[in-house]
């Protein structure tokens, strides 16, 4: 095999070099060589190895987010009994919103740890979106220059296989009835041989061209020769070239740029799809998260619990397989014209010089074909010599050869046009081009959206660690049913009644009944009624705001309130024994 020379107007990037030069150990923690070989178990072996660290990351992951929960879930218990005096003077303390003390600041410290979680999920995502684009529109010129090579490819192999039937159409037609024609004058008939003897060697020459030779030029037999006739091929934009079914129902043979092209493409976007869809759910996964602190829905954090444990796995396998894929595409693009050789070789038989011939395109190197070129040159134009010495001479003597004359000089003029166009498309730089853009598309676009897309499930991955470490402690911190339900009672009760009132009346109630104010010691005097509530009373709140509350007066230390002629007039119709005296005495007052 000829020296491999370096492709030119390519080179590997950094991150090619870098991801290049990490250790490989196999399974037996063995260093190994970094060349790409995929079929090889030692190979594979290096790149499980490497995608074991993600593995080893999330059972790290795990642990520390079970020591969290451990942490909350039984810690958290003894200090609900013990600190619960300490609760009670946080909320003497606090000022409306519940939240004060120590209490207050751990509470606030979980939710804004979960925020910040969120926020760098997010930051992820963006990545992430980013990262699948780049991908994606790497694996988009990978296959359109492998649609593109394979349209010259076939495009050869059609120019081939129209020069070669036209020329074997021309040697069983016209020319065995001129020589039937020319069969008493030796010099025609010896003109007519010659023009046989130049197609068939004609024909021999380019049976030889084998380039990459698919199953079209195979499938074509003595059956579709017989009636063809030969029409210069009209350049087809290659977005169509793969539509085109092959004539006899022959699909193109495995290994070819249009087979590799098409499943590549299949391959992508169910590629492009996956993470579409993985980016999705995070985004709706830290949406909803946040709007769970923000509504305080302790169900709504359950389930977006359970689904972050979902993207936990997800993020980490994923960054498995993108470890493992950085790795192989960065063996593949520092030495790729190796591993191309050395497959094309082995499956489709291409010689290894025609291969170092189309891959580097040095101008050294001369075509391989250079020489099967020139010799069917000459020959064509050997053939157009003899055609033309015999429409001089021979058509005056014999006229009924004009025809087949005629139409070998058809045969002649369409076979040397084609033949113009295979010289052309034999010519390296298309296909060189071809080779390169798709080199650049895979190990530049490529490699660097699986970078970025490495990146996205590595920070997410940390961000979903922290977002269940955090969420427990978050809900945690929610207000009970029990504590909802009295609240709302409580405002339904006296919507002007401040929430420490609400809490101060809460905690007189569970400690015991309070003496009513008419009961309160030296005063020597009865209601006129028993069932009419304690009015409220203005006082200043807490935090400044005049309000109202329902306090006993008792623990005020105030007298009485009383009663205006109107209010008593009033209180008296609703008895039915009303007491004068009693009246009196209030009047009095």
């Amino acid at each position: 095999m000829a020296a491999l020379t370096t492709v030119p107007s390519y080179a590997p990037s950094l991150w090619v070099r870098v991801c290049h030069a990490l250790p490989r150990l196999d399974l037996t923690m063995q260093m190994k060589d970094n060349t790409f070989v995929p079929d090889s178990w030692e190979y594979q072996q290096t790149l499980l190895v490497l995608s074991s660290l993600s593995a080893i990351a999330l059972v790290i992951s795990l642990l520390v987010v079970l020591s969290f929960l451990i942490h909350y879930c039984c810690c958290h218990r003894g200090d609900r009994t013990e600190g619960s005096e300490e609760e009670e003077e946080d909320e003497d303390a606090s000022t409306g919103h519940g939240y004060s003390g120590k209490k207050g600041r751990g509470i606030c410290c979980v939710t804004w740890v979960a925020v910040a979680s969120v926020t760098l999920c997010c930051v992820a995502l963006g990545i992430g979106f980013y990262g699948n684009s780049e991908a994606n529109d790497g694996m988009y010129q990978l296959t359109s220059s492998l649609l593109t090579a394979n349209y010259t490819l076939a495009s050869i192999d059609l120019l081939i296989s129209d020069t070669i039937s036209g020329l074997q159409l021309s040697v069983s037609d016209p020319l065995t009835s001129m020589e039937e024609l020319f069969t008493g004058s030796k010099p025609f008939l010896a003109s007519t041989r010659n023009c046989r003897r130049l197609s068939e060697n004609v024909i021999n020459l380019l049976s030889s061209i084998s380039l990459a030779r698919s199953s079209v030029a195979a499938g074509l037999g003595n059956d579709s020769i017989s009636g063809a006739s030969i029409i210069p091929l009209t350049p087809v934009p290659p977005s169509v070239a793969p539509t085109m079914v092959p004539t006899g129902g022959l699909m193109p043979s495995p290994f070819a740029p249009g087979w590799a092209a098409n499943t590549l493409m299949v391959n992508e976007d169910y590629r492009w799809l996956s993470y579409v869809l993985l980016l999705l759910l995070d985004l709706i996964v830290c949406l909803f998260i946040l709007l769970g602190l923000a509504k305080q829905a302790r169900w709504l954090l359950i389930l977006m619990t359970v689904l972050a444990w979902l993207a936990l796995f997800l993020s980490w396998g994923s960054l498995g397989l993108e470890t493992a894929t950085v790795v192989a595409l960065s063996d593949f693009c520092t030495d790729p014209n190796t591993f191309v050789v050395n497959s094309t070789h082995f499956n489709t038989g291409t010689s290894s010089d025609v291969l170092d011939y189309y891959l580097t395109c040095s101008r050294r190197m001369n075509s391989p074909f250079q020489q099967l070129l020139t010799q069917s040159q000459r020959a064509l134009s050997n053939i157009h010599t003899h055609l033309s010495s015999l429409d001089r001479n021979a058509l005056t003597q014999f006229p009924k050869a004009e025809k087949s004359l005629r139409e070998v000089q058809q045969i002649l003029n369409s076979t040397e046009g084609n033949f113009h166009q295979l010289v052309a498309l034999l010519n390296c730089r298309g296909l060189n081009k071809d080779y390169i853009d798709s080199l650049k598309g895979l190990c530049y676009d490529g490699m660097e959206g699986l970078l970025y897309l490495s990146l996205y499930s590595f920070l997410s991955a940390l961000a979903f660690t922290a977002i269940l470490c955090s969420l427990p402690g978050a809900w945690r911190s929610f207000p009970s049913e029990s504590e909802e339900y009295e609240d709302s009672d409580s405002e339904s009760e006296d919507p002007f009644t401040s929430h420490q009132a609400r809490r101060q009346t809460t905690s007189g109630s569970q400690r015991g009944a309070m003496t009513p104010f008419y009961n309160y010691p030296g005063a020597g005097w009865t209601p006129p009624f028993s069932s009419a509530p304690p009015l409220p009373t203005p006082n200043v709140s807490s935090n400044g705001n005049p309000g109202y509350e329902s306090l006993p007066l008792t623990d005020r230390q105030s007298p009485p309130p009383s009663y205006s002629p109107s209010m008593l007039t009033g209180y008296g119709g609703s008895q039915s024994h009303p007491n004068p005296a009693h009246s009196r005495n209030l009047y009095s007052r």
